[in-house]
């Protein structure tokens, strides 16, 4: 389990600026509010534009994964980088630990697979899922029955990676994805960022624990 550390100050005004630009070069008011949310932070985090339109935003499973994240979902990474970029809540991640390591020569699978094994192991039922190293962490939830609250599905490659998230749609789990090999740790730690603040902002266990939003303008 890993903890947030705190964001520095002086990283708001420029968190707002950014905002500012961003909506000045694309309107995206048309959206219900958590898809809004997200599709911004993730155009805030990777500054590309495209994923106003490749994203696959649901805003009743989006909705869901705010009321989870609000009673306390434990949240669970598939890699060190997209742990390091969720700030707003102590993250689970069995990427590096040598139990994965172990695991993946024993059964004979993928080290990522290892780590969501174990990390389901830990957690359970009803964690949130964020997928943004490995389309491999992602094909594990699927044949795993992991029985997630909400994924984020956005793994970067050519190789498989579109494939899965097209699978993660049609498995009907409540989730976030794009279509195209985009992705990687830092859209999908945006994704969840994102949801993590308008759980703070609706109470719970992690209320007080993430800056809110910049407001788009009315």
């Amino acid at each position: 389990m890993t903890w947030p550390s705190e964001a520095p100050r002086e990283a708001q005004p420029t968190e707002e600026e950014s905002y500012r630009i961003l909506r000045s070069r694309i309107d995206l008011s048309r959206l219900p509010k958590h898809s809004r949310d997200v599709t911004e932070r993730v155009i805030y985090a990777t500054a590309d534009f495209d994923y106003a339109t490749d994203l696959v935003c649901d805003e009743e499973a989006l909705a869901g994964a705010v009321a989870a994240l609000a009673a306390g979902a434990p949240v669970v990474a598939d890699g060190a980088m997209v742990a390091a970029g969720i700030t707003s809540s102590p993250v689970v991640c069995k990427i590096g630990e040598p139990l994965t390591a172990r695991l993946a020569r024993t059964v004979g699978i993928s080290v990522p697979a290892a780590a969501i094994r174990l990390s389901f192991g830990e957690v359970g039922p009803g964690a949130v899922w964020v997928v943004g190293c490995t389309p491999a962490a992602l094909t594990e939830i699927l044949t795993r029955g992991v029985e997630p609250a909400f994924v984020v599905g956005l793994p970067a490659g050519f190789v498989a990676a579109a494939a899965v998230k097209d699978a993660l749609r049609a498995s009907g789990i409540c989730s976030v994805s794009n279509v195209s090999e985009k992705g990687g740790p830092a859209a999908a730690a945006a994704a969840l960022e994102a949801l993590l603040r308008s759980a703070a902002a609706v109470g719970g266990p992690r209320a007080g624990g993430a800056v809110p939003l910049p407001a788009a303008d009315q």
